[in-house]
């Protein structure tokens, strides 16, 4: 574990994601996350967006009094529905306050902005984002699917007006490489075309949170890099377009060869392989097993041992 400005305390580099069952139909996820929690994962990534991740979240906060326990994540201010900007104060302050109720809680550990608008003045964004977190509603924010560029001009206007920068940032990060935007807006940083982006993630050591950090499943090892029949059963129809190509199945065959010689499994390989980069990484990771969970858990200290 490690700190992220604006946290006293510690912050477990394994962030558990709630977009996905039972977390977004509202269902009953409080023995998941007391099992992971209990496995050392402390912090928990959501978002307004999440379907009703947040309520569900929201319940075993309430029940249990566990809002100490955990380092909360959410996000606001993402696009509507016909994919208009709502990076405005109204529609981010209407956000935050829904997260608020939602999670039974009067503050969130990081509160990230879910998309970004270039129309919008940096600046201005920097300004509210201060605002709510003097006001006390933030102890610490950040952005997802900013570019580094757009991340960099805004703590160069926090330095320049004495305002607290950007903490974190949360692009789409794994071994594989994207061939399209998993969801629209949504930024990688993997493949050669983003070596600059990760120049500057190393440089600055920003922490990343890398969401799909095992490639939406590609890595579950529930199918060979030789099967796409086999791996079109296991992904989602928009996972498989955006996974599975000649690149990403030669990607998991170094997998599988490094998993066989070693004795992990093929998730643990790309999984450490995030936290063998020279950046600061965190790993965003949606499961219902406690079991798998482990697995990353050993994967990501065997990394960083």
């Amino acid at each position: 574990m490690i700190k992220i400005a604006g946290k006293d305390t510690e912050v477990s580099r394994i962030f558990y994601g709630t977009a996905a069952e039972p977390f977004q139909s509202g269902g009953d996820g409080n023995e998941l996350i007391e099992q992971m929690v209990n496995l050392g994962v402390n912090a928990i990534d959501t978002a307004r967006v999440y379907g009703r991740a947040e309520e569900s979240v929201g319940r075993w906060i309430k029940i249990g009094n566990n809002r100490q326990r955990v380092t909360l994540l959410t996000k606001g201010g993402h696009p509507d529905m016909l994919w208009r900007s709502r990076i405005r104060e109204k529609e981010i302050r209407k956000d935050l306050k829904t997260s608020l109720d939602k999670l039974c809680t009067d503050y969130i550990d990081i509160y990230l902005l879910h998309r970004d608008d270039p129309q919008v003045p940096v600046g201005e964004i920097i300004e509210l984002l201060n605002a709510l977190y003097k006001e006390g509603s933030i102890k610490s924010f950040g952005v997802s699917n900013w570019t580094h560029e757009r991340i960099a001009e805004g703590n160069e206007y926090a330095k320049e007006h004495g305002l607290i920068p950007f903490a974190v940032s949360s692009p789409c990060f794994s071994m594989a490489v994207p061939t399209r935007a998993p969801w629209p807006g949504c930024l990688t940083i993997s493949g050669d075309e983003n070596e600059d982006a990760r120049k500057w993630y190393i440089d600055s050591q920003m922490p990343v949170l890398a969401y799909s950090s095992m490639a939406a499943g590609f890595f579950s090892g529930r199918f060979k890099s030789d099967d796409y029949k086999g791996a079109k059963k296991v992904l989602s129809p928009d996972n498989y377009k955006t996974y599975v190509s000649e690149e990403n199945m030669a990607t998991l065959k170094v997998c599988e060869d490094i998993a066989e010689e070693t004795g992990l499994s093929v998730s643990q390989v790309a999984f450490s392989w995030i936290y063998g980069q020279d950046m600061n990484v965190y790993g965003v990771v949606s499961t219902k097993s406690a079991e798998r969970m482990k697995q990353n858990v050993d994967a990501m200290l065997k990394a960083i041992s």
